[in-house]
């Protein structure tokens, strides 16, 4: 029996979500190797299998993953490194978040998709074109999630600290950046995972490598089991960047479990 907010053990928190990936598997091989779903739409799993290891072992597929991962990392890391700072600078200062925060409330309603055709004209169709969709995708979202965590910083430990002779760089230094390290980790593990939404819509256009340019061949050849398997592989990497994100977060910041 399911009551609201009640945890469940870790053993049944597995076994609940391998069971959904096992129950979908079984309704995909139902629905294609069954006859109802023509293999022309949707590939059937083991299809999908062989394709895929004939793109590993043939088709350099190994490459094309890593230049995903180069691109997204590459993009998330500098779009990191300038929203961070800015927005612990305007959840720490209302002037400045009076400055910056329309503009970026407005900024990040706008889709990267659409940056795609200028950023061509500006950067070419290389790496940096697709570093900037991601970077685009993925500051503002970070600046605006950083502030309003940094924001909402408990007030007393603000006043104790300048009770205790605290300079305004010391409260910021030794009370907004450590009280919301936690937050801002998971703010950058949930941003991680729209960036690799960007990358795949980033290579679809103009690129010659990547997961996204493998998909969009596989597309013009009608290789369903190609497309679905790469669709996989982004899940799998994402996961696991996931849960290595999560184990990090752990790690350093272990009294958020507390």
């Amino acid at each position: 029996m399911f009551r609201p907010l009640e945890p469940v053990s870790p053993t049944t928190k597995t076994a609940l979500g391998v069971g959904f990936f096992v129950l979908f598997v079984a309704a995909w091989s139902v629905a294609t190797l069954g006859g109802f779903v023509s293999k022309t739409f949707l590939a059937d799993p083991l299809t999908m299998l062989a394709d895929g290891w004939a793109l590993l072992t043939r088709f350099g597929f190994l490459h094309d993953i890593g230049m995903t991962i180069w691109r997204v990392v590459g993009g998330f890391v500098l779009a990191a490194l300038f929203a961070v700072p800015l927005g612990v600078a305007m959840g720490a200062y209302k002037p400045i978040e009076a400055l910056f925060e329309p503009f970026v409330s407005f900024a990040r309603y706008l889709p990267a998709s659409a940056f795609i055709p200028l950023l061509i004209l500006w950067a070419g169709i290389g790496e940096l074109q697709k570093l900037l969709v991601i970077f685009i995708g993925s500051f503002f979202q970070l600046v605006l999630m950083v502030a309003v965590a940094v924001g909402q910083t408990r007030r007393d430990l603000v006043e104790a600290a300048y009770t205790l002779g605290s300079s305004d760089a010391g409260v910021v230094r030794r009370v907004l950046i450590p009280a919301n390290a936690p937050e801002i980790a998971e703010i950058l593990r949930l941003v991680l995972g729209w960036a690799w939404t960007y990358v795949i819509v980033a290579e679809l256009i103009g690129s010659s490598a990547g997961i996204g340019h493998m998909i969009i061949d596989s597309q013009s050849l009608l290789a369903t089991g190609q497309m679905i398997f790469g669709i996989i592989v982004i899940g799998i990497i994402g996961l696991i960047s996931d849960f290595l994100f999560k184990a990090i977060n752990a790690k350093l910041f272990p009294w958020r479990l507390a």
